[in-house]
């Protein structure tokens, strides 16, 4: 089992960006839906497996839905890695996921 999380650069800057996009709407929502995000990510680190293996990206990638958007993660060294946070309707590259 995982003992905690971290957030690659690339996460931090879509989790503002999604703030920002939905803040612009709905503040109490944007707060809300990272709050969601993030009670995901202490799932993630109480049963790494709970993910989808996403083998079209990469061998150790996985991936868990939270609404309308996707969390890349990977274990490393018991942690969560956070790679991405993208909304289910992007078009995702290997290259987004690096």
């Amino acid at each position: 089992m995982a003992s905690e999380f971290r957030k690659r650069p690339r996460a931090e800057a879509d989790l503002d960006a999604i703030w920002k996009f939905v803040a612009t709407n709905n503040g109490y929502a944007a707060d809300r839906l990272l709050d969601q995000i993030g009670e995901a990510f202490k799932l993630l680190v109480e049963n790494p497996l709970v993910g989808r293996a996403r083998p079209e990206f990469d061998g150790a990638l996985r991936s868990f839905v939270v609404g309308n958007y996707v969390i890349f993660y990977g274990i490393v060294a018991n942690a969560i890695e956070i790679t991405r946070v993208m909304h289910c309707r992007q078009d995702i590259s290997p290259e987004d996921l690096q």
